[in-house]
């Protein structure tokens, strides 16, 4: 019974030890080792005390021997696992600090048992997707200086021309004008892209017919398709009811409109296409234009992309319009693509939910 009781205690020990004092070590490495002693000692205490109540204590030696020779192969065994198992945690750690440190194209072996390849293959995803956002980030400010010196560059000769009487204020005032509104809509236009990557958007949405929104948007662009000789037209099935933010759509509007507009050729026709669907409402703006280029539905919602013939800023923008138009319809819960028509011309389309 005191031999039992001896067991008992000591298997208790054990657990109580594995549970409380293991977790307190500082690193893995030492935790595994305590690990593996602990689990060591446990079967070694009750071979240690069975052996010396079967046998006798005139046993005692050869038992202590196999005991030991037990633990130390046991242990050994242990010492390799955890090895192998800190290796490559170990080469983990060593890439997450060379992408803290700067290397953002460090990447982690992605081999060993299952859990580890999962870890890493997590740890590289996050690292890829890391990448891209510094990649986008210095794009983006690469693209806004770029097209804020434009501007910056015409005031700044301008206001010298005035102040050495070079030119009169009617002569520039206009053009200085001009050239404030577009800073002004760049200001606008990253400030929105800032306020849709930091999910800071707010959307003050309601139900509402899009038939009235779209005939609202196509008179405001009526002046500039008459000017290019460009006809509109407006064909709306059953007017569906969507639940939306109205001035945001109204943004994504004029923006599809005028991009067709500006790409159409005279006597061409842009034509606005509402439709209901099962849960949304399918909105396409089809032109009659020479349609897209072959990278142009994948690449026209990037950041400051333009085709070449609109990069003329009298009449293409900064090229950020279409990435603030598909962020917007995203925020609405749905979706926008671009594709060329079957019978020639390109159409943008985005969907919207319809209302409950």
């Amino acid at each position: 019974m005191t031999t039992l009781a001896l067991i008992l205690a000591f298997g208790l020990a054990t657990i109580a030890a594995s549970a409380v004092l293991v977790p307190r070590l500082p690193t893995l490495q030492l935790q595994l080792a305590a690990l593996a002693l602990l689990a060591v000692c446990l079967p070694l205490g009750v071979v240690l005390a069975s052996g010396l109540v079967m046998l006798g204590i005139h046993h005692d030696g050869a038992i202590l021997a196999v005991a030991i020779a037990s633990a130390l192969s046991a242990l050994v065994g242990a010492y390799l696992l955890g090895r192998r198992v800190l290796q490559p945690l170990g080469r983990l750690r060593s890439t997450s600090a060379r992408v803290a440190g700067g290397d953002l194209s460090a990447r982690a072996s992605e081999s060993g048992p299952r859990e580890l390849r999962e870890l890493g293959a997590a740890f590289n995803e996050m690292a890829a997707g890391v990448e891209q956002l510094f990649d986008a980030r210095r794009e983006l400010v690469a693209w806004a200086s770029h097209d804020l010196r434009t501007p910056l560059a015409s005031l700044r000769a301008m206001v010298e021309a005035l102040e050495d009487g070079l030119a009169s204020p009617d002569e520039y005032v206009p053009a200085i004008r001009a050239q404030t509104q577009i800073l002004s809509r760049l200001v606008d236009d990253l400030f929105e892209l800032a306020m849709i990557d930091a999910g800071a958007l707010t959307l003050e949405l309601r139900e509402a017919p899009l038939g009235s929104l779209v005939s609202d948007c196509v008179g405001a662009v009526e002046p500039e398709a008459r000017a290019q000789q460009v006809r509109l037209e407006t064909r709306v099935t059953a007017d569906p009811t969507v639940r939306m933010a109205p001035d945001k759509i109204e943004r994504v509007l004029l923006n599809l409109l005028t991009n067709a507009v500006r790409h159409s050729a005279a006597e061409g026709t842009v034509a606005v296409v509402v439709e209901p669907d099962t849960n949304h409402a399918l909105i396409s703006i089809e032109d009659t234009g020479d349609g897209l280029a072959q990278d142009a539905p994948q690449r026209m919602f990037d950041r400051f992309w333009r085709a070449d013939d609109s990069r003329d800023r009298t009449r293409g923008g900064a090229g950020l319009g279409l990435a603030i138009a598909q962020g917007l319809v995203h925020a609405h819960g749905g979706t926008i693509w671009a594709e060329n028509r079957p019978e020639g011309g390109a159409r943008v389309a985005f969907t919207l939910p319809l209302a409950r």
